[in-house]
């Protein structure tokens, strides 16, 4: 019984280091809900769960590597393997509409990219970073859509063809 404690314990870190990872964790959620609220306010189907997961997973891949020890390498090759991991995920959330010959979900694909990128970024420690990408990312998805849509009207008044 001694021996499961000490394995279970082992897994722990110091009262300090707990505090830091849960903070960096804690704010992983926070940034990636920022992305994930906008999107569920605008009824994508990838909404604050999903982007507040991203966010997270990214940064507990992150985190778990560098307290493991992990050289910059390693490091590197982590996060490849996150970027490409969430490629994947994107391609799910886009979708291809024949009859209309549009492509649906390629914001929703690029938004959960960025969100795994925020959580990279914060399990790296650089807070600040992901702030301002964050809150760039917020605004590209609220304020850009109300120029795309006085865009894509005047596209439609004067025809495709007119330009």
């Amino acid at each position: 019984m001694n021996l499961i404690w000490e394995e279970l314990a082992a897994g722990f870190a110091d009262g300090r280091q707990m505090v830091s990872l849960t903070i960096r964790l804690l704010v992983a959620l926070a940034f990636g809900s920022m992305i994930g609220f906008q999107r569920e306010r605008m009824g994508k189907p990838a909404g604050l769960r999903t982007h507040m997961l991203v966010s997270s997973g990214g940064a507990v891949f992150v985190i778990a590597c560098v307290e493991f020890g992990m050289d910059s390498d390693g490091l590197s090759r982590v996060i490849q393997g996150v970027i490409t991991g969430i490629g994947f995920l994107g391609a799910g959330a886009i979708l291809k509409i024949y009859e209309k010959r549009e492509v649906e979900g390629l914001t929703t694909a690029a938004g959960i990219w960025m969100t795994a990128a925020l959580g990279v970024a914060v399990g790296l420690g650089r807070f600040g970073l992901a702030l301002v990408a964050t809150i760039l990312a917020w605004m590209t998805l609220s304020l850009l859509r109300k120029l795309e849509q006085v865009l894509n009207t005047e596209s439609r008044k004067y025809g495709e063809d007119d330009f």
